[in-house]
């Protein structure tokens, strides 16, 4: 109830009107006491099933009618995760600023767990979104989805780390480091609790996976903090290639073995995909992010010499 009327901007007493309002007219109850909270009754669930079919076939109608026009114009929201909304957005919406002055492009910036949420309930048109192959995510029925490009992060670690002069390093040989990860959210996806980013939850997972429970020192939501506190000494991270800005002094970038690599792709609701605006908006992060694979370093793994000292101190 209280996260209904935040999202309608209207008070919960309100909410509490309008649906005793509905179950009158309905002559159903909808909610039911469950311990100190509400649940939905099995009238209710049919009534939002039919509801989001008949929100389905609304868009479908919309974009239908959208396709035959000429022009692409109206408004598409877009919402992308920190590194994609920073190295890769902007190329992409430069793009269609340029190429369809009549649409209106709105960039918010959203991890996954709280992105996917919006986008099927039709808060956002397009999400881009990351997982990876020992921990994907899991997508809502009605998704559409396209790959763009697979990302690759290293480690960060302090130039006086025993191992800041390789190319490359073994994860093995680093994981009782003491690590700077992104902390821990709350997936409103389900009941769980996931690491805060994609590469904290493939920390976690591949250093359990080897039987190492790994040593987090210290949480920050932002790379630009975990890198201060890394360039400080204060323990290793993961950081990815996309989006990536200029290093603290003292801070070195050593690829790992295994590479840490996520799969970025961009998600939309089905019914709107004969929608020409949406077409447009999804090719033109298709060919931004063509553009940006092409820019990355490629995958390093194989193939190092021993790296020269101060390479890559910034």
């Amino acid at each position: 109830m209280n996260a209904a009327a935040a999202s309608l901007h209207v008070t919960t007493s309100a909410v509490s009107q309008q649906i005793a309002k509905l179950e009158s007219e309905l002559g159903q109850s909808l909610l039911e006491p469950s311990g100190r909270s509400v649940r939905l009754t099995d009238a209710a669930g049919v009534l939002v099933e039919h509801t989001r079919q008949i929100l389905s076939v609304m868009e479908r109608a919309e974009a239908e009618f959208d396709a035959q026009r000429n022009n692409i114009f109206g408004q598409i929201t877009v919402a992308a995760f920190p590194t994609a909304a920073r190295g890769l957005a902007p190329l992409a919406l430069q793009a269609l600023t340029r190429s369809f002055p009549q649409l209106k492009v709105e960039l918010t910036e959203q991890d996954p767990p709280k992105s996917l949420p919006l986008l099927v309930r039709g808060d956002v048109d397009l999400v881009i979104a990351q997982d990876w192959e020992n921990a994907p995510i899991t997508l809502p029925e009605g998704l559409s989805k396209l790959a763009l490009f697979d990302d690759i992060a290293d480690v960060a670690m302090h130039a006086s780390h025993r191992l800041a002069n390789r190319d490359i390093v073994d994860l093995d040989d680093i994981r009782s480091d003491q690590w700077i990860a992104g902390g821990q959210t709350g997936s409103i996806l389900g009941d769980t609790h996931i690491p805060g980013r994609w590469c904290d939850q493939w920390l976690v997972y591949t250093l359990r996976s080897r039987g190492h429970e790994p040593v987090i020192a210290h949480t920050a939501s932002e790379y630009a903090t975990q890198l201060a506190l890394v360039a400080a000494n204060l323990g290793v991270c993961v950081i990815p290639r996309l989006g990536r800005g200029p290093l603290p002094r003292g801070v070195r970038i050593v690829a790992v073995r295994p590479t840490i690599r996520r799969h970025i792709y961009a998600l939309w609701r089905s019914a709107n995909t004969s929608r020409r605006a949406m077409g447009a908006t999804v090719e033109a992060f298709r060919t931004a992010s063509s553009m940006i694979a092409r820019m990355l370093p490629a995958d390093r793994e194989q193939g190092f010499k021993k790296r020269t000292p101060n390479r890559r101190d910034v």
